[in-house]
């Protein structure tokens, strides 16, 4: 004979139907925290993984490269880059910190009076990744005010001291106007390479929308240029300042710095 299967006398539910029933609820309250730790996170990982980048190269068909040249210490051989990109008729870009503009202020009228585009390296060429918000909106602001009121050009560039950034100083400087610029292509002329070492390392590294760093100050930068501008030039490339070579609007920059045009 089949044993009957006892029932709540109030719900009708069997023991069995009951347990179940509870069972379920009770794995729902213990699953609802985890899904939303779970969600939370998800989603503090997405937030950790977000990079922002400066532009280290430009996506272009055209033959147009810029060059480049940080100022930071000494002028000793700035009249003679000066002097050799007017004759091979260059225009290219300076990046000047603060306090090199306030020792040499008839330097940085020089290089925008010649045509050249001059964009700040911070107030003081400290490691800016270590500095707070306020501290970074200082270092661009303070910098970018002294360059103006020196050369009446107003910078829309920026280069980070060292090349060295994170998210909040490529966002902050990025609300304040402006657009943050690495490099694809090292001189390595800081370590007092000869003139064709600096040469070669240029010329072969250089492509469409290249973005070359030198330094104004370099021992042998000047006595690479000729060789350069002439090689570069017979491969049929123009050079162009920084500021006529990147896109102002609608683009995106890929995992590898190189900034796109949005179609």
């Amino acid at each position: 004979m089949k044993k009957a299967k006892r029932q709540n006398p109030k719900t009708g539910l069997t023991v069995g139907a009951v347990f179940s029933t509870v069972l379920s609820a009770l794995i729902m309250i213990v699953s609802i925290p985890a899904y939303l730790v779970w969600k939370n996170n998800a989603s503090v990982e997405a937030s950790a993984t977000r990079r922002s980048l400066p532009i280290y190269s430009v996506d272009i068909e055209e033959k147009k490269l810029a060059i480049s040249f940080d100022c930071a210490w000494g002028v000793e051989y700035t009249d003679k880059l000066l002097d050799i990109m007017q004759k091979n008729d260059v225009r290219c870009t300076f990046f000047a910190v603060e306090f090199w503009v306030e020792k040499h202020p008839e330097y940085a009228e020089k290089i925008v009076r010649a045509g050249h585009e001059l964009g700040t390296h911070s107030r003081t060429h400290s490691y800016m990744s270590k500095l707070s918000k306020t501290q970074i909106k200082d270092e661009l602001t303070t910098s970018c005010d002294a360059i103006e009121k020196t050369t009446g050009q107003k910078p829309t560039l920026f280069r980070a001291p060292y090349g060295d950034y994170d998210n909040e100083l490529i966002d902050t400087a990025k609300e304040l106007g402006l657009y943050t610029i690495q490099w694809d292509v090292d001189s390595l002329d800081w370590k007092n390479l000869s003139g064709t070492e600096i040469a070669l390392r240029i010329v072969n590294g250089a492509k469409n929308g290249s973005i070359i760093l030198c330094h104004n100050n370099g021992l042998h930068t000047a006595e690479a240029l000729p060789m350069v501008f002439s090689t570069l030039k017979n491969r049929g490339y123009e050079f162009v300042p920084i500021g006529e070579l990147i896109y102002k609007e609608n683009y995106t920059i890929d995992a590898t710095g190189k900034q796109r045009k949005l179609s």
